[in-house]
């Protein structure tokens, strides 16, 4: 099974970013955007800006942990993908 660390970013006044994992992308991303996805999106429209696919579970944790708390590689992926 495939699993995908991705990016979104909120449309709107203030636009803010999620990072996050998850094994069926289209579905998450819909989710997030009927309010029923993580606490944190719920109100917001979001837009998926980057994707990465993995072939496990472990990796994909590993890859969202990581990308969470890089400040710089956040702000690196924010600015050549949106």
């Amino acid at each position: 099974m495939n699993y995908y660390v991705y990016m979104l970013k909120s449309e709107g006044k203030k636009r803010v970013t999620y990072v996050g994992y998850t094994n069926n992308l289209k579905q998450r991303i819909i989710l997030h955007n009927l309010g029923k996805g993580a606490k944190f999106t719920r109100g917001r429209k979001w837009m998926l800006i980057y994707k990465e696919k993995f072939n496990s579970k472990k990796e994909a944790i590993s890859r969202e942990y990581y990308i969470k708390n890089n400040r710089a590689l956040r702000e690196k992926i924010i600015k050549k993908y949106s």
